[in-house]
């Protein structure tokens, strides 16, 4: 796991405490804990800890308060709260008020541990960015986004001309370019900063749940729908909501979209009970939704109500200036997970990167870089690092597939790649363990009930079912 995790345990229940004190120490925590809120933040105050998990009702001082108290004093804090059953309003304000998650007692220690442990891991990561940015000396170069071109800054430009304005904003641009980042960096500068940013990825999740997902559902209004779940609007009120891919939104649910962009309020699946929301919409896609609109396959008043401001970004091959800043936040990023000490990149590499036609922009970039960290023998990668689609090509790469398809970290097909596979094969088969280990552990904490068991995992239906087929865990009859 690397340097150890701090956590701060607060609860009012000495049993409870103990359970959580003893979970988080088998994975490797140091835990203090805290018997009331008031307790809880002093501690915060003077020791700040990578994770803070918080009961909702403590004397002296509430979980909520807490929560609020560790949020202004370290803003990237990670805080999962504990709620009692039937304080679902409370779990979702949590949820509006920056906590990373919540889990509900009575729980199950699978469920626990899968909620703590993505907790965990994501502190990792920052962690990781964290030093690598020190070990750097410079920041990103626009909130998380790297271009130092004229193109990128007329994007940056506009992003801060519209961020502090209610207007609804269609970003466009192919895959990888970076769309989620300007969503980010949209929000992050907006009036709404310190209030929720709710992604969802309209092309990841199956029709049938689409709509449960965006507007949420009442208890029984289909099968599986054992409590009522706010959807993703009503969890992002007073924030932003992110839809992204929304040119793979079915028409059926793109009309309801429309009526809650005009009427500003949502009706949960299975009621007949309009609830207010007030969101900023955020649109995404890399599709052309006016060609779409030509052949009916989107709604017309729909596109002219997300296209209030359009931001484009640029694909890498029309900004080609901006590889050289890409290149040194990839290495720096990569290299420690390798242990090795790259210092940059030959003459005669850079010139057939900058040569190629980066068919999966900045994604592909990132992988390309990742695997050559891997295949290079020395401080510096080199021709012989990269790809022969990448090595040889010669400038014709306009309708080249790349090194890696859209699918990352998925070596090619070159024969002498077999190194790289090997290695990647190795990797492949430690996640595919713990995740098969993860799914079986949900699976039965859910009574294998999929539904419910993809909420637990944080994946679509669609993803565990294929999951489930990959590992075998049909249920035998």
């Amino acid at each position: 796991m690397g340097k150890r995790h701090k956590v701060l345990v607060a609860d009012d229940e000495e049993g409870l405490r103990f359970v959580l004190s003893e979970a988080l120490k088998h994975e490797g925590c140091a835990v203090d804990l805290a018997s009331n809120g008031e307790e809880a933040l002093q501690r915060a105050m003077s020791t700040p800890y990578d994770l803070y998990v918080l009961d909702m009702k403590m004397p002296k001082c509430d979980g909520m308060e807490v929560l609020r108290g560790i949020r202004r004093r370290y803003p990237d804090a990670l805080v999962v709260m504990i709620t009692a059953f039937g304080t679902q309003k409370l779990a979702i304000e949590a949820l509006q008020a920056g906590a990373y998650d919540y889990f509900t007692k009575p729980f199950e220690m699978d469920e626990l541990r899968i909620i703590l442990g993505r907790a965990l891991e994501k502190q990792a990561l920052l962690r990781k960015v964290q030093v690598l940015e020190k070990k750097l000396g410079v920041d990103f170069d626009f909130h998380g986004m790297i271009g130092r071109g004229e193109k990128m800054h007329q994007v940056y430009d506009l992003i801060q001309r519209v961020a502090g304005h209610d207007v609804t904003v269609l970003i466009t641009g192919e895959s990888g370019v970076g769309k989620e980042l300007a969503a980010e960096a949209l929000h992050d500068i907006g009036a709404g900063a310190d209030k929720p940013f709710v992604k969802i990825n309209c092309a990841a999740i199956p029709e049938a749940l689409l709509e449960s997902e965006l507007f949420g559902h009442e208890r029984g209004a289909f099968t599986g729908a054992i409590a009522a779940k706010p959807g993703k609007f009503e969890i992002a009120d007073q924030g932003s909501i992110l839809l992204d891919e929304i040119g793979e939104m079915p028409l059926s649910l793109q009309a309801k979209l429309l009526r809650v962009l005009q009427e500003k309020k949502v009706e949960r699946v299975g009621s007949t009970r309009l609830v207010p929301v007030k969101v900023r919409i955020i649109a995404s896609t890399n599709r052309d939704l006016a060609e779409m609109i030509r052949r009916s396959a989107f709604r017309e008043d729909l596109y002219f109500r997300i296209n209030v401001v359009p931001i484009h970004i640029p694909p890498l091959r029309e900004r080609i200036e901006d590889l050289a800043p890409l290149l040194e936040h990839f290495i720096a990023k990569h290299q420690l997970r390798s242990n090795k000490q790259i210092r940059g990149v030959s003459p005669e590499a850079l010139r057939a990167m900058e040569s190629y036609a980066w068919p999966g922009n900045i994604r592909e970039l990132e992988n390309v870089i990742h695997r050559a960290i891997v295949m290079t023998s020395g401080n510096v990668i080199d021709l012989g690092a990269l790809s022969p689609v990448i090595a040889d090509n010669t400038g014709s790469g306009l309708g080249s597939s790349g090194l890696l398809s859209p699918r990352d970290d998925e070596p090619g097909d070159g024969g002498d790649e077999e190194e790289i596979g090997r290695f990647a094969e190795q990797i492949e088969r430690v996640v595919e363990r713990e995740e098969k280990r993860l799914i079986l552990a949900a699976l039965k904490r859910m009574k294998h009930r999929r539904q419910e068991t993809a909420d637990l995992l944080g994946i679509s239906r669609k993803s565990l079912h294929n999951k489930m087929i990959k590992y075998d865990l049909q249920r035998k009859p």
